[in-house]
């Protein structure tokens, strides 16, 4: 991945961004039962410090990798300065670790101490916000950041060797010296010059003030205070309109300062003792103010057991999962029929097991998962259709076959891509020609084959006002998945 993320908004869909977590779990359960799992129409950016201090640092790193895998493209995970191997020494990352796996508890330290020195040191969102875990200098150079190999950085705590002690250093690594039982691979700034080094601690540990200039960050150790002439100066250099950083508890969980340049957002609740603080998160969406959303992890919002609450988010997992089913619902039913050859319209969980992964090719436990997904009869065998009940996508023009819907909503977040390529002024408009580039491309690229025909009748019905252009958005839009049974009676999910 690159030192810094791009990443864009639309029209309809916003970014989550979070602070630090700090080892509180039910920060991150409190953030996903308001806002939702990560997902394609729901992405998040944690903005560093996920571990240290608090109890269930591990947990959390795992709930974060495993939605990074499923959706890399819509969660960027960036480096705090707790990120690091000896800050975890000092603030009992490494020391629950340990205690928790105590036969793979230094392989996992390890491992992390790589996967830590790999993370991404920002992200950019729309060309306009930076999002950093700490803050900028009079110096920051975000050229040379793009540039700097950052996995030499295991630890911003260790300055570049000087050339006279390298040999010395080489030899001491040679012999395996450890730190507390856990090897040292070798010094962590070994390869980046001062100045490199520098620029990485600058971006990982400073903090914003009131008072003009740039001077030592003496409370931290490391990095700097920066005050608003400096913000102003480093925005207007890169053409950027808003910084938004973590770093430190702040009693609402948030703080704008700068003149609304710099934005601080720390989402660990009761950071220093219940009650000492809020948490927050921030929405980003297309062309709008940010929105700020605070909350507050009491005992009123874990009086659930923690196996509830867990619950509680993986039926957002289920319905995911059943989005992906119904978007592939005509082939889904094709298998079915297949293996049902009394057409009694039922089939062995075996086979609805088997047909469920050759088709979706997900490698899941279907047969654990079959509960909620499916109806059976009392001797076991599965009613098939009862996977699509309560659930159905909403098809904006009847005329256009259900195969040509599935496989639109399929590739929503790819045709999304394609599009903003295309629609370069971001207007949100594209010409009916440039629709059918588009699609040229995309099936071209995906080797995905629908008839023309049926695609240019789609386009033709969504140029409502018949001007020869399509909003492409409300195009997505128009089509969306359909809960029947949510508890709120009714839900919509959007195709884009």
């Amino acid at each position: 991945m690159p030192n810094f993320t791009h990443i864009r908004t639309c029209p309809n869909k916003e970014i989550t961004i979070c602070g630090d977590l700090h080892g509180k779990l039910d920060d991150l359960l409190l953030i996903f039962s308001k806002n939702g799992l990560p997902s394609g129409q729901n992405p998040y950016v944690f903005n560093g410090d996920f571990v240290d201090r608090g109890k269930y640092s591990i947990e959390i790193l795992m709930i974060l990798f495993v939605s990074f895998l499923l959706y890399g493209d819509d969660l960027c995970l960036n480096r705090g300065n707790h990120e690091d191997f000896l800050m975890n020494m000092r603030y009992g990352f490494t020391k629950e670790v340990l205690g928790k796996y105590k036969i793979y508890g230094k392989k996992i330290l390890q491992v992390l101490e790589d996967v830590f020195s790999w993370l991404p040191l920002g992200t950019i969102i729309d060309d306009e916000i930076l999002i950093l875990h700490g803050g900028i200098s009079e110096s920051t150079d975000l050229g040379l950041l793009h540039h700097v190999e950052r996995n030499k950085m295991k630890s911003v705590l260790m300055p570049p060797v000087p050339i006279d002690k390298e040999s010395n250093f080489e030899s001491r690594r040679n012999k395996g010296h450890t730190l507390r039982g856990i090897r040292l691979n070798g010094s962590p700034s070994e390869y980046l010059s001062k100045h490199e080094w520098e620029q990485v601690i600058d971006i990982l540990w400073s903090d914003p003030r009131g008072k003009r200039g740039c001077y030592p960050n003496t409370c931290r150790g490391g990095g700097c205070y920066f005050g608003p002439d400096v913000t102003s100066k480093f925005l207007n250099k890169n053409h950027l309109k808003l910084l938004i950083r973590s770093h430190e508890c702040k009693p609402e969980g948030y703080e704008i300062c700068h003149d609304g340049k710099v934005i601080t957002v720390f989402s660990a609740s009761n950071y220093y003792e219940e009650g000492s603080n809020r948490g927050a998160y921030i929405k980003v969406g297309f062309r709008t103010t940010p929105r700020f959303f605070q909350y507050q992890v009491t005992k009123a919002t874990c009086l659930r057991p923690l196996y509830q609450r867990v619950n509680t988010i993986e039926s957002n997992a289920i319905r995911i999962l059943k989005e992906r089913m119904i978007s592939r619902k005509t082939d889904l039913i094709r298998v079915f029929q297949l293996q049902d050859r009394t057409k009694s319209g039922k089939i062995s969980m075996g086979q609805w097991a088997f047909a469920m992964e050759n088709v979706l090719g997900l490698n899941l436990p279907w047969r654990t998962l079959s509960s909620q997904l499916i109806i059976t009869d009392q001797d076991g065998n599965v009613d098939y259709m009862s996977c699509f009940y309560d659930i159905h996508i909403q098809k904006p023009v009847k005329e256009v076959q259900s195969a040509v819907i599935e496989t639109l909503y399929r590739y929503r977040s790819d045709l999304q891509i394609i599009f903003n390529v295309i629609d370069s002024d971001h207007s949100g408009l594209i010409s009916m020609e440039e629709f059918h580039s588009m699609w040229k491309l995309f099936s071209s690229h995906y080797r995905v084959h629908i008839d023309d025909s049926q695609v240019d009748e789609l386009a033709k019905r969504m140029d409502s006002n018949k001007d020869g252009s399509i909003d492409f958005n409300e195009f997505l839009k128009a089509f969306y998945v359909v809960h029947k049974f949510d508890n709120v009676g009714k839900s919509n999910t959007s195709l884009a």
